[in-house]
């Protein structure tokens, strides 16, 4: 199983922690990110966002 990853967000350059080892523990987890979304994600950043990050772009994508 991998390693808790040290990140830099590529949006804010938050530091956080990625969780792929355990995945369930993850930061990225306290949002729900419709798959068109975070496949327009994946295509502008390439990498894990931070968790305000994402909660921003979803709440933008929603037109919240």
């Amino acid at each position: 199983m991998p390693a808790h990853e040290p990140k830099h967000c590529p949006r804010c350059g938050t530091a956080f922690e990625c969780r792929v080892g355990n995945i369930e523990r993850c930061q990225c987890q306290v949002v729900t990110i419709p798959e068109e979304v975070a496949d327009e994600l994946q295509a502008a950043y390439g990498d894990c966002l931070c968790a305000a990050c994402l909660k921003e772009l979803v709440g933008e994508a929603a037109g919240a």
